[in-house]
């Protein structure tokens, strides 16, 4: 039997949770409560050492690391099909969760710490606030969040996050337009558009989405028909809850401008590149 261990409104989680729905699986769910602290309780750290979201348990065996259990699913049952049968254009879906392991992971939690938990955060005591930063763990990301949470979308590392969403849409628009659509490797839906659904969701509930995408037809229509999948469906529309749709827009909508100002800073320090 199958165990995902996840957590509420988590995309990584999302990622995997539309996985399965393609490939039609059952599985049991277990949630941690990330605020509680229970991924590091020490028997969730025996599956994942690394303490975080998802894990999936199968047949005994822990997978970790969303888009390395996407493969897996995709190995251990391989119908429907989500990679391409050329090797060539397999290496390059690959590079689609390549984009998002390195880059589009950090820069969607800077966007959001800078638009909701930084809000939270400052609720906190002192005391409260040092004990969450400790509990980080690794100091480059530990780093991050202070930088994000004492100068919000001015910290250094907001801008690398504006910077990562325009490189990846802009990515997303040649890759639409090479291989006709209406997905990212062409005819067929693949782990490419999968990788990069939940953190385009993220975007559009937090209403920031239309700062990277007003201008990007092609993106736009692959939006829609994302959208439309009764996967997507599942693990991302039915599954957030009303109170963090509204929580996500009204705290994304506060920053909404100084995310486009910190765009075109960025679109006018390439030009000058």
């Amino acid at each position: 039997m199958r165990t995902l261990y996840k957590a509420g409104n988590s995309i990584c989680t999302q990622k995997v949770l539309i996985t399965l729905r393609e490939k039609g699986l059952q599985w049991d769910e277990h949630n941690i409560n990330l605020f509680l602290n229970q991924q590091y309780d020490p028997a969730y750290l025996k599956l994942n050492p690394k303490g975080v979201v998802p894990t999936l348990v199968d047949d005994d065996s822990a997978i970790i690391e969303s888009t390395l259990i996407c493969e897996y699913l995709d190995d251990r049952y391989p119908e429907p099909a989500l990679r391409p049968a050329d090797a060539a254009l397999r290496a390059r879906m690959r590079l689609w969760g390549k984009a998002i392991d390195e880059g589009i992971f950090e820069a969607t939690r800077e966007i959001s710490f800078s638009a909701m938990f930084r809000e939270k955060m400052k609720a906190m005591s002192e005391q409260q606030r040092a004990a969450r930063f400790r509990n980080v763990g690794d100091p480059q990301k530990r780093d991050r969040f202070m930088s994000v949470y004492a100068e919000g979308t001015d910290s250094r590392f907001v801008l690398y996050a504006v910077a990562a969403y325009e490189k990846l849409f802009k990515s997303m628009q040649e890759s639409l337009i090479e291989h006709g659509g209406p997905w990212l490797m062409g005819a067929q839906f693949t782990l490419a558009d999968i990788n990069v659904m939940p953190f385009v969701a993220r975007l559009n509930y937090l209403n920031l989405l239309d700062v990277w995408t007003a201008t990007r037809p092609e993106v736009l229509a692959w939006w829609s028909l994302a959208q439309q999948r009764s996967s997507f469906q599942f693990a991302v529309t039915e599954a957030t809850l009303d109170e963090e749709v509204a929580a996500m827009h009204t705290h994304g909508s506060h920053i909404k401008e100084a995310i486009r100002q910190r765009r075109q800073e960025f679109l006018d320090a390439v030009k000058t590149w």
